[in-house]
Order: structure tokens, then C-alpha cells, then sequence
């Protein structure tokens, strides 16, 4: 196994964001995106207060950012309704719920290994 870890540890100087791990990492990293996904996963479709409220400690504006961001990577859906007051839903994309195997063994490593 050590053999195995060495071979495929990365050479320094390679450039992290440039690998396949690097490119997810900046797309779902960072203290909330994680959640974010977990509870539209959860949920299917959310609004935006009803995330605030689950996620709890974020604030409003760090949440707009970080929906911002997953929309502009194609990670979750954003639908407005037309209507006053506004109504605004977010769902996962198809690329977003193809995330979900990859969280799903952060949970099962977790729950092996805590």
C-alpha cells in the first residue's frame, strides 16, 4: 500500500488546480457549498430562506454568493417565477446530482473512520 501511495502522491511542483481533484475541490469547497448541496439533495427543489434556515450559520449574503457560484458551474439550477413577491426555487443540475456518489462516500468514510 505504501508502494501504491508513493507512485500515486503528486510530484512537487505540479499544479493542483490544473488535476481533476483541484478542478472539484474549486468547485465544491469551502465552508458551505457542501451543505448547500446536502440540502437541495435533501429537498429536491428549496427556496431561498428555507436554505438559509437549514444551513443556519451562514449569512445572506455569503449564501447569494455561494448559489452564485454553483449556478455560474452549472452545479444547481436557479428558477424565477414571475410573480410579486418573487419566487425563486434552486435545484441540482444533472451535473450537480452527479456530485452526490462523491458525497456519499465523504459520509460513508466518515462515518467508517470517526
Amino acid at each position: 500500500m505504501r508502494s501504491e501511495t508513493v507512485k500515486n502522491s503528486l510530484p512537487s511542483g505540479v499544479d493542483l488546480p490544473a488535476t481533476g481533484f483541484g478542478y472539484t475541490l474549486s468547485l465544491i469547497g469551502g465552508k458551505y457549498k457542501i451543505l448547500i448541496l446536502y440540502w437541495l439533495y435533501e429537498n429536491k427543489v428549496i427556496r431561498f430562506n428555507e436554505l438559509k434556515r437549514n444551513i443556519g450559520t451562514i449569512s445572506f449574503k455569503t449564501l447569494s454568493v455561494m448559489l452564485k457560484e454553483l449556478e455560474a458551474d452549472d452545479i444547481i439550477i436557479r428558477t424565477e417565477y414571475p410573480q410579486i413577491p418573487p419566487k425563486v426555487e434552486y435545484s441540482l443540475s444533472e451535473r450537480g446530482r452527479s456530485l452526490i456518489p462523491v458525497l456519499d462516500m465523504m459520509c460513508y468514510w466518515g462515518e467508517k473512520n470517526r
